[in-house]
């Protein structure tokens, strides 16, 4: 029986062009919720760049960190609804301190998109803001400076490695910082920042997406030549194995990399890896770290992939003629996030059971921002909210 509170949320839902059917009243739920203990963090943190949770607290990283674009990003999905200015003057402030690092050749990598898209880009695109437009310009040359023209990939770290030279590695995670460029050659008329992410983009293609559709996280190319040398593990169990949050990078930055260009391969792909993924989790809503992973490590559960294929699967949906069925998982598993996985109230952090590296054994089975961030955002795109990638 629908009561008056469930009457009073259908109008809220009419006005504001939100979901009116009554199975669909958890979105609204879910995203009031939400918001409420973001704002509640806010009030602890302020304007800082909180990574995991421990003790039922965030802890900060420096603004160097690569996640430091989450926690702003947060600031802006929840700001442009509710209008809150505190929660704008954080992003700003955070937006201010991440331009330093910029400076700093050593300091700047890969992640440049997920820190620059989520700060910069979404200040410029929601207010204007011609600082916004310089520093998040800034950011997307920097990110094509990195670009090793003889294996047509973005480098990934700048630290040495005994295991691998770090010089000529490319990583699945930067399929999602390639929208940066995409905006960076949208937003000046100059097509070089979009060549290369397809470069990038169509190096990912032939050498990190096997056959079935799973990936691997890393692949070292000669830094000099450009020919691929080997695989590796990676944040993954093994070499050949399934990261679950690679899998669900490749398949959120493939459909936005489709949506930029059109290239039936990249919408190949992103349908291929989402069905790889979908099936691999089968009736569970948050996948093993790994999918291949072997006994005994498969105790670390990564609610993180979930969230950003969830928000990926919304964005696949816009472009596939299997919509429907994507944007059905989606929901799914952002209404399994919220029923089963919602961190206590007591404690910050929306979605528990994140895991940040298995491998080096850190920050198993806990919050992480950048799962609550795909968690928000999926939310939001079920709203009606278009993105900013």
């Amino acid at each position: 029986m629908r009561t008056n509170k469930d009457n009073d949320a259908v109008k809220h839902n009419l006005v504001f062009g939100l979901p009116t059917n009554e199975s669909d009243l958890w979105i609204e739920q879910a995203w009031q919720e939400s918001s409420h203990k973001v704002h509640q963090l806010h009030q602890r943190v302020g304007a800082s760049f909180p990574h995991v949770v421990q003790d039922g607290m965030y802890q900060s990283e420096s603004p160097q960190w690569w996640t430091a674009g989450f926690y702003p990003g947060i600031l802006h999905l929840v700001g442009r609804e509710s209008g809150d200015p505190e929660l704008r003057q954080s992003a700003n402030e955070c937006e201010i301190r991440l331009e330093q690092v910029l400076g700093d050749p050593e300091q700047v990598d890969h992640d440049l998109g997920f820190i620059w898209l989520l700060t910069g880009v979404a200040t410029y695109k929601q207010y204007g803001e011609q600082d916004s437009r310089r520093r998040s310009l800034l950011a997307a040359n920097l990110l094509a400076a990195r670009y090793n023209e003889s294996g047509a990939f973005i480098r990934a770290w700048n630290f040495e490695s005994a295991h691998m030279d770090t010089r000529g590695v490319a990583i699945i995670d930067c399929m999602m910082n390639l929208p940066l460029l995409y905006w960076a050659s949208e937003e000046t008329g100059d097509p070089r920042f979009a060549h290369i992410a397809n470069r990038h983009a169509h190096t990912v293609l032939k050498h990190f997406i096997r056959s079935g559709y799973s990936v691997c996280h890393t692949v070292e190319f000669d830094p000099e030549t450009g020919e691929m040398l080997t695989e590796h593990g990676g944040q993954g169990f093994a070499k050949g194995s399934a990261w679950a949050r690679g899998t669900s990078w490749a398949l959120h930055g493939f459909a936005l990399a489709y949506g930029y260009t059109g290239h039936a391969a990249y919408l190949q792909a992103a349908e291929g890896i989402a069905d790889f993924f979908l099936a691999s989790l089968g009736e569970e809503i948050v996948p093993v770290w790994d999918f291949r992973a072997t006994e005994p490590h498969r105790g670390a559960k990564d609610s993180s992939a979930t969230a950003i294929a969830a928000s990926g699967l919304l964005e696949l949906a816009k472009h596939s003629s299997r919509g429907d069925f994507y944007r059905q998982e989606a929901s799914r598993l952002l209404h399994g996030l919220h029923v089963h996985f919602s961190a206590p109230a007591d404690e910050e952090g929306l979605v528990i059971l994140g895991t940040v590296h298995y491998p080096e054994r850190r920050s198993l089975n806990v919050p992480i921002i950048y799962g609550d961030y795909f968690f928000l955002e999926g939310l939001a795109k079920l709203r009606g909210y278009s993105g900013l990638f």
